[in-house]
């Protein structure tokens, strides 16, 4: 084997950008096996290994990683598996650079070890071998109902099968996976082989899923646990409700939120031959905000056609996008507009949109927060040609469970109120993910479900 170079990352291939925007396709392919090794004996296998700290779900990274050294690639699966539900779903969206990665001790003088390439590769290589990850203990005959299949409801699920409890997923939408199935596109998260995979491994426990249940019309928590008899209940139903800006005209047709365009994408398949559900995007699309999600729709939009920008108030150096999903956007072609805010969406005479009014930006100096407000230049207004709005600017949780539910407050943001074990203000109702935080990340969802799942063992065990 060639000399490691420890301070430099062995380089992952992706399909190239004329490629990629004109299809769904996985962007990046992940490393073959020499790569995965290569990276691996990167690692400096550290006393006091600071990337554990950094990751929300606690996985023993130096030991998974070690078995990738040896080429043990099933125990490595199996080593993961120990601490973490969705391992190849983590492996592609997680923002490993300011988690794990962002600890680890190489990152000062060179590159950070690879951790979320490898753990993609662990989790790939354990499905094309077909490895058993299933393993629970014996059954304790107490019954938990889980609200919502994202990444908090599956994680929750899937320690508390293990520990031997009777649990089923009650989920609003006609196919499992929360914000994994609808929220994060194709082309960075594959449906099929990837998502429903993970799930497939989650119901091995024993958990059931329940589809086309609307928590708070359907039935009620109340009804869960005085009719149906569930010991426990977990919610992790996410932040589904979008946020507008609140200015004219943006509730003219060909203005959407970024979630109805990548749930119907996602979902319903709208780009695909054969299926019923198109999208209206027009020639000309702008994306409103500068997070991830906006990345994604803009993406989506960009490979159904469309001239695509990203309008964003703050300069390019406050992009809460993650940094790769930025250089993906820029590489396929997505024009960026930076420092600019939309004050009127222009409407024809048959309620469509036919521009966007924006005003220029500056930043002012650092407040006590060290954060730069964006203003507007005086004069600087022009009018941008384009003939869709999608608004991303992110999202707060659906009010309908909180309305529904007796003694569950909420804070004035809509939020369940929780506290860091997920205990919510009513007794053996639990929380966590996007419903208790707002909007946030896949692994932070994650290791809420796990830090509720255990409180939940510890309270059904009294």
């Amino acid at each position: 084997m060639e000399k490691i170079d420890r301070m430099k990352r062995i380089p992952v291939a992706e399909l190239a950008p004329e490629v990629r925007i004109k299809n769904f396709e996985e962007v990046c392919l992940g490393y073959t096996e020499e790569e995965a090794v290569s990276e691996a004996l990167r690692c400096l296998n550290c006393k006091k290994p600071k990337c554990v700290d950094g990751c929300p779900v606690s996985i023993n990274i130096p030991a998974f990683i070690n078995y990738l050294k040896e080429r043990r690639f099933e125990e490595a699966a199996k080593e993961i598996a120990k601490y973490s539900s969705l391992p190849a779903v983590c492996g592609r969206v997680c923002p490993q650079e300011t988690q794990c990665e962002g600890k680890c001790v190489l990152g000062i003088k060179g590159e950070p070890v690879s951790i979320g390439k490898l753990e993609r590769f662990t989790a790939d290589w354990s499905r094309a071998h077909d490895v058993e990850l299933s393993f629970k203990e014996e059954a304790k005959n107490k019954k938990v109902a889980v609200i919502g299949s994202g990444p908090a409801g599956l994680t929750c699920a899937g320690e508390l099968a293990k520990k031997g409890y009777d649990v089923t997923i009650f989920e609003a939408l006609h196919e499992p996976g929360g914000v994994l199935v609808y929220g994060i596109p194709e082309f960075r998260l594959p449906k099929e082989e990837v998502v429903k995979y993970e799930i497939d491994n989650i119901k091995k426990l024993g958990v059931k899923i329940e589809t086309n249940v609307v928590i708070g019309k359907t039935v009620t928590i109340d009804e869960l646990m005085e009719d149906e008899g569930f010991d426990a209940v977990f919610i992790g139903s996410g932040a589904g409700l979008p946020k507008f800006m609140g200015i004219k005209g943006e509730t003219a047709n060909g203005v959407f939120s970024a979630n109805e365009i990548l749930t119907r994408v996602n979902l319903m398949k709208s780009y695909k031959e054969g299926y019923y559900t198109p999208v209206k995007i027009g020639k000309k699309v702008a994306v409103i905000g500068g997070g991830n999600v906006a990345m994604d729709a803009a993406r989506t939009a960009l490979r159904l056609g469309a001239e695509t920008h990203i309008v964003y108030r703050r300069s390019e150096a406050e992009l809460p996008a993650r940094v790769e999903e930025v250089h993906h956007a820029k590489e396929e072609g997505v024009i960026f507009d930076i420092l600019t805010n939309p004050i009127e969406i222009l409407v024809d005479e048959n309620g469509w949109v036919k521009g966007m009014k924006v005003v220029k930006m500056e930043l002012t100096e650092p407040d006590e927060s060290g954060r730069r407000r964006p203003v507007p230049i005086e004069g600087s207004e022009y009018v941008m040609d384009v003939d869709t709005v999608i608004m991303s600017l992110g999202t707060s949780p659906n009010p309908l469970i909180s309305s529904t539910t007796k003694g569950l407050e909420t804070n004035k943001w809509k939020c369940i109120i929780a506290d860091e074990d997920g205990r919510t203000t009513k007794e053996g109702v639990y929380a966590g993910g996007d419903a208790v935080t707002g909007a946030a990340t896949v692994i932070l969802a994650m290791g809420a479900g796990k830090k509720a799942a255990q409180a939940i063992d510890n309270y059904l065990s009294k």
